[in-house]
Order: C-alpha cells, then structure tokens, then sequence
C-alpha cells in the first residue's frame, strides 16, 4: 500500500485519520521493521539504506499516486504519517528518506518533463540520492541574503560560490540549488537550477555534526547551468524553494513527535521494569506526573501537526487560493515550532528517567538525544517559525 492516502472522507475536529490513514501508518511502522539490519553510516549517505527504503516502498510514499503511475505531489498528511511512524521505529531511516523527498521535490514540482524524466524514477527506486542546496554560510534563517552567483554565460549561466549545512552534501547525485541571478534583489532575484552531483567545477567535504547523517559543504567553480536546468522561472526561485518548504514544514513536526514517541515508550517500559526503592520506578509520583507531562505535550504537537497539514491538504484542493496561503503558512509554522520544541523536552527527561544508562554510545536515547537537536533548527529555526506565526497573526487581525 504504497500509493495515495486516500483522506477524501476529510478528517474529523480532532485530526483522528480515515481507515486508509491507519492502514497506510500501520503498513509504514510494520515495513520500518524489516530496516534495523543494515548498518548505520556516520556523516555519509547511506546508499545500502536508501535503496532498502526504495525496495520497500517507503521512498514512493514521498510522492503522490500509485506505484504504476508518474510520481506527483503528495498530500501532506501522507508526509506526516510517513515520517512519524518511520520515525519512531528508526530514525536514520527516517532522515534518509525525507532528504529524497526534500531534495528532489523542486525538481518534481518545477523541472521541465526531462529533468523530471532522468532524476526522479530514481529518487524513488533509492537508486539517486537528490539535495536541497539553499543555505550558505552568510545566508541561513536569511535565505533572501543568497550570495551564491549565477553569471549570465550565453544561453545558460555559470555557478560561482559556495553553500554549506547541505545535507547529503557532498554525496548526493543531483542538487537542486539555488543562486542569484540579479544583484541586490533579495528573494526576488533567486532562481532555482537543477545541477548534477559530478558536473565539473562542483568539489565539496562532509562536515563532522552531532547527529550522524550526512551534511557538507560545496563549491562552485563556474559549474554550468543551461536553460533546461531551470527549476521554475528566472528570478523566480524562492518560491519554488518555498513550495517545497510549505510541504514538508508539517511533517518536520511529525518527524519531531515520532521521536518523541520513541522517547516516551522507551521510558514507560524501563519505568516498569526498574526497581529501586523496595518498588518500581513507575511507583514514583514523580515519574508518573513526568511520563504524564510527556504523554499530553507529544499529543498536542501531534494534534498541531495533523491540524497542519489537514489545512495545506484543503488548500491545495481548493487550487491554492491566495487568500489562505496565510493561514497554511502559519499553521505549518506552528506545528513545527511546537513538536520540534516538545521532542527537545521529552527526549531530555526520557534520558534523566533512564540516568546514565540513557547516554551510553548506542542506547536509543544516546541517539535520540544527539539527533533531536537539529530539527530545531534546520527548515526555519525556532526563532524564524515565531516570526511566521506573528506575521499570521497580524495579517489574520488586518
């Protein structure tokens, strides 16, 4: 059961799912299982991993339609329910396969039919590994402030710069980047290209991070760029950048509230089984009011992230009117500020319940607690979603 969830019967005022919905989440966590064997690849991409994911369908449930159909956009519910069952069972998969998604999704929704043609079939499959190349290293929460030059070159451009905190950088296949095609334009003056892993004058290292997934830097030296790479129109490249951010905002959320899950079970069962005290730990008032605590915040950014992404969905039904890409956004900002904010909490008192055992190298809160950190950060820190959220507010008041 790979293709659409079909959420057509709508969701109901408590953002609970359709039986489809359930289904498709049960297959994914079922499916994650049969992961736990391959081995985890430290500050790399994982390609054994990829391509078990595209094996077992988990990579098409990034896109819409079936499996015998071109892939699509996906609704974003399926996105939510994607990474936050896959997220509770492993997360470096869940990381793994939400950077195909991430990175190849500019090309799905603005790349001419041959660019789509040659990159995503095997993003899919798990047999090309795509990345989004925004940030740089004066040009992070400020995307508008992009430095990374594209000079006009005949028909087509060359690339000149650098980008950095690219995940799956350097090893990825296929970069969706984005550089600046006119000076002193801010966002206005972005515009998307679609650029080959080993086109010449593209060199790149890893970075050494906390959490072990792959990021890196590039450079650009004259890398050539021609008008069938574009993704999107000339200039017009920070909205194709945040048409796939709107997407996948949401599901970063769920992302957080799966590892928050994780989180939680793990301390209810060693609650149950440590004894100290002539008792059990789950004995303490202490540790009930805490597992309590943690329960209800995980519920509420899961309710905010369904909410979310039940709103981009109707949205993107009615055509995407102008007059609710606001309230998209906000919602969107709002889950992931949230959820993201609550894992941080909830991993952190899952690791004081389990005391020193909890930060053992190769403990699953040992890994949780040092791969949480990041989706703080990464998409539109905190402090970026809490603008959002005011700029909705303001404008929901005008």
């Amino acid at each position: 059961m790979v293709g659409d969830v079909d959420d057509s019967a709508g969701v109901d005022t408590g953002f609970g799912l359709t039986t489809d919905q359930r289904e498709y989440a049960a297959w994914v966590r079922s499916v994650a299982g049969s992961l736990d064997g391959i081995e985890c690849v430290h500050h790399a991409v994982n390609r054994p991993l990829v391509r078990a994911l595209g094996r077992a369908g988990l990579l098409r449930g990034l896109f819409g339609g079936t499996a015998d159909e071109p892939p699509r956009d996906a609704a974003a519910m399926q996105l939510c329910l994607l990474r936050e069952m896959l997220a509770t069972v492993n997360t470096e998969a869940e990381t793994a396969m939400a950077l195909q998604g991430l990175g190849s999704y500019p090309i799905l929704q603005s790349g001419n039919e041959t660019t789509r043609d040659r990159w995503i079939p095997g993003v899919a499959s798990g047999d090309v590994v795509p990345a989004f190349a925004l940030s740089e290293p004066d040009a992070g929460s400020d995307a508008g402030a992009l430095n990374l030059e594209a000079r006009a070159d005949g028909d087509g451009w060359t690339l000149h710069g650098t980008k950095t905190w690219i995940s799956n950088a350097p090893d990825a296949d296929v970069y969706s980047v984005f550089a600046r095609t006119t000076p002193d334009a801010k966002a206005r003056g972005v515009t998307a290209f679609a650029v080959a892993g080993d086109a010449p004058g593209l060199t790149g290292e890893r970075l050494d991070m906390v959490a072990p997934h792959a990021l890196g830097t590039l450079h650009f030296d004259g890398v050539r760029v021609g008008r069938g790479d574009l993704l999107g129109e000339v200039d017009e490249g920070f909205g194709v950048a945040m048409r796939t951010l709107d997407l996948f905002r949401p599901s970063v959320g769920a992302f957080a509230v799966g590892m928050g899950q994780a989180a939680l079970d793990a301390s209810l069962t060693w609650a149950q089984e440590r004894e100290l005290f002539g008792g059990r730990l789950i004995d303490q008032q202490a540790t009930q009011h805490t597992l309590a605590e943690m329960s209800t915040r995980i519920e509420a950014g899961r309710l905010l992230v369904r909410r979310a992404a039940a709103a981009y969905d109707e949205w993107s039904r009615q055509a995407r009117p102008a007059s609710g890409a606001h309230v998209v956004t906000t919602t969107a900002a709002q889950a992931k500020l949230f959820a993201t904010e609550t894992a941080q909490w909830v991993v952190d008192q899952a690791v004081q319940l389990h005391g020193a055992r909890g930060l053992q190298q190769g403990h699953l809160l040992e890994r949780l607690y040092r791969e949480v950190r990041a989706p703080r950060i990464y998409e539109g820190a905190s402090e970026v979603q809490r603008t959002i959220i005011a700029r909705g507010l303001i404008k929901g008041s005008e």
